[in-house]
């Protein structure tokens, strides 16, 4: 199981626990991603805001990271890993990683930096009182899965037949899918739905969207997914489709699109809910909280590759945009 681990996890530890005593907090990360330099921001923002609240590592704080890029049951070793290593609060970054925690423990309080659909994945009785050990923020992935087909047919209004990658091992992807799906019905768009269990599946689901003669590509989020952006951009841009994904980190690696919360902002306010937590406020006390920012962004790079205009209108509304 050890040598498992260690191929499948970048384990790396801020500040030595040699150097720990009793007064410090220890704070874990897990999460289902490989780093990026995107994700390295995110939790920069989230340490950064804790050291604010007067948290630092090397002087009152520990933080034990996991990030487990492999199969989501491999997040099982890293959640009973960190729960022997009593900690006093796990942060996840996505919903595999907050199940395997919940899994791991029903005592040490989970905050959820990212969670797409808590409710309806059962990792909380509801948003206002979600009971048991574990609350956050949801990104509100459900919801915005419809505002993402919306803006591809705001950019292109004849688009007719949309490829949907959705990773159906990720508990929040039916859910998801059938947000888009409705809005799919409502815009007149075809959907085709395509299973991405692991990278070896996007050979087989390439070639399914190019027989379908796909206008469009839609991404559901997930970590899985998220690891091979880079091929499905290179897919896209070779056959001049359409791309909307959930993650500006696409689009800054040459997608067209994305949509969704501003992540940043998501993990500042996953340090104040830590920061509760230390200071003694339980899990069931604290309600789930939603996204309070947004943001749209364009590569007109990969727009004018594609042989696409973006209409002003919505070029007006983005808040980044690539050129």
């Amino acid at each position: 199981m050890r040598a498992i681990f260690l191929a499948v996890a970048v384990s790396f530890l801020i500040a030595s626990s040699a150097a720990a005593d009793s007064t410090n907090a220890r704070v874990a990360f897990l999460s289902a991603d490989a780093p990026t330099a995107e994700t390295i921001g995110w939790f920069d923002a989230f340490t950064q805001e804790l050291r604010r609240h007067g948290w630092e590592a090397g002087r009152n704080l520990v933080i034990e990271s996991r990030r487990v890029p492999g199969p989501y049951d491999q997040l099982t070793v890293a959640a009973t890993e960190l729960v022997q290593l009593k900690v006093d609060v796990i942060v996840t970054d996505s919903t595999p990683a907050a199940r395997a925690a919940l899994n791991a423990t029903h005592a040490i309080p989970i905050v959820m930096a990212l969670a797409g659909d808590p409710v309806g994945t059962g990792l909380v009785t509801n948003l206002a009182h979600p009971g048991g050990n574990i609350t956050g923020f949801t990104t509100l992935n459900l919801e915005s899965s419809g505002k993402r087909l919306e803006l591809l047919k705001e950019v292109k209004a004849r688009i007719s037949r949309v490829a949907v990658l959705q990773n159906p091992t990720n508990s929040t992807s039916p859910s998801m899918l059938k947000e888009t799906e409705a809005a799919a019905t409502r815009l007149g768009i075809r959907l085709q739905s395509l299973e991405i269990r692991s990278p070896a599946d996007l050979v087989g689901a390439f070639q399914a969207a190019s027989r379908e003669k796909a206008a469009a590509l839609v991404g559901l989020p997930d970590n899985l997914l998220a690891s091979q952006h880079r091929p499905i951009r290179d897919f896209a841009v070779k056959n001049r489709l359409l791309e909307i994904s959930w993650s500006s980190e696409w689009v800054e690696a040459g997608s067209l699109m994305s949509y969704g919360a501003n992540m940043p902002d998501l993990y500042r306010r996953t340090a104040t809910v830590v920061e509760k937590i230390l200071k003694g406020a339980k899990p069931a006390d604290l309600p789930v909280e939603q996204p309070t920012k947004f943001e749209l962004v364009i590569n007109l790079k990969t727009a004018k590759q594609i042989g696409l205009t973006i209409p002003p209108n919505v070029l007006a509304r983005a808040d980044r945009v690539i050129r």
